[in-house]
């Protein structure tokens, strides 16, 4: 009995002890600390904490929708005539003057069954080759320099130089294989894979329609077009929604056009809610208000709701942590303005209570198990 005493009174005295030291600290669990250091021994590695107010979130749309209309805008472009490069194969026809005609190409010109279609990458493609260096070489004139012409502009480089030879030519020039410029689709695409250019202008619909469209897996909201090392994000339902169409995207010889999948625009909601859950953004979009109400909201008998936090990682690997307090119902409304991105944490922090009653949960077992073997021994 006076064993038992003893240990009550030890377990009195650490309890009073813990408290003055801050109990709290010792509950099990995760919990915000605004001053900790993301890397030990940087005191400036201590994230800054924005508060989500009404006036930040307006803000914030302003700047979002700004910064999207001004990057998406620099790939607008009007469609311009298909260019000879290098590798196309071209169909040169002298009417009336069949000894200069490649007899493949005649057949194919006049309706031949030979399976040349427009487009087609084979090398079996018959036709006149255009050379590394942009050059064909015809009969009479010699080699012509045609890289960076349109057929029309070939055609009348070639009918100046056939007058010296033959009188009054007429000259037909096509151009059937289209080899020299390719974009590249990749992603969540039916048939994703190189698309050459041709002469139907390649803006980003016809691009997506030419691999198949997107698929019910693709993140509408994220496909990234990459141009000269530079990746623009162009997301199809804002630009919609602002009345601009997507098909005034131009894209060039070379661009990289990859459809994220829905998988990879995942938040998180952690903490003290009713369902901690991952959540995808539904094309692109998704306020902190709506996460927090597929999460079953702040767990009304263990959350704080005045310590609500938004962490989101930048590319300095410093986080940056916005504060929403929402313990008048008000703050919602606050809440549906602010819009998450991809890889977002939501934290909801615990009341003070609940983890000092955490704590002692921790330590009474643990003194009964001293207690215990104490009593065996």
């Amino acid at each position: 009995m006076n064993t038992s005493l003893k240990t009550a009174g030890r377990i009195a005295t650490t309890i009073a002890l813990v408290t003055l030291l801050g109990a709290c600290a010792y509950a099990p669990g995760m919990r915000f600390e605004r001053d900790a250091q993301s890397e030990p021994g940087d005191a400036t590695s201590v994230p800054q904490v924005t508060p989500i107010t009404p006036s930040y979130v307006l803000e914030q749309k302003a700047i979002r929708e700004q910064m999207a209309d001004d990057t998406v805008r620099t790939l607008f472009g009007t469609p311009e005539p298909y260019r000879i490069g290098p590798g196309d194969i071209l169909s040169v026809v002298v009417w009336d003057h069949p000894e200069l005609v490649l007899p493949s190409a005649t057949y194919a010109i006049l309706g031949g069954t030979t399976g040349i279609s427009i487009g087609d990458s084979a090398a079996g493609i018959p036709g006149y080759l255009v050379s590394a260096d942009g050059y064909v070489q015809f009969p009479y004139i010699g080699m012509v320099r045609v890289a960076g012409m349109t057929e029309l502009e070939a055609r009348d480089l070639l009918l100046r130089g056939a007058r010296d030879h033959i009188e009054n030519p007429q000259i037909t020039l096509r151009i059937l294989g289209f080899r020299s410029k390719r974009i590249y689709v990749e992603g969540e695409v039916k048939t994703p894979g190189s698309v050459a250019i041709n002469d139907v202008p390649m803006t980003l619909m016809e691009a997506l329609n030419r691999t198949g469209g997107v698929l019910p897996t693709a993140d509408r909201s994220q496909i990234n077009v990459t141009r000269g090392g530079q990746t623009i994000r162009v997301s199809l339902p804002d630009l919609l929604r602002r009345g601009l169409n997507p098909s005034s995207i131009a894209l060039q010889s070379g661009d990289i056009v990859r459809v994220v999948p829905r998988e990879e625009s995942k938040v998180f909601v952690l903490g003290e809610v009713t369902r901690p859950t991952t959540l995808v953004l539904r094309d692109g979009r998704l306020t902190l208000n709506e996460a927090l109400g597929d999460a079953g909201g702040p767990n009304q008998a263990t959350a704080d709701s005045s310590q609500i936090f938004v962490v989101r990682s930048n590319a300095q690997a410093r986080p940056e942590v916005y504060h929403l307090d929402a313990r008048s119902a008000s703050a919602l409304a606050v809440a549906e303005n602010f819009e998450l991105k991809p890889k977002d944490v939501i934290f909801v922090d615990a009341g003070d209570l609940v983890r000092w009653n955490r704590f002692i949960t921790l330590l009474f077992p643990s003194a009964q198990t001293v207690q215990t073997i104490r009593t065996i021994n």
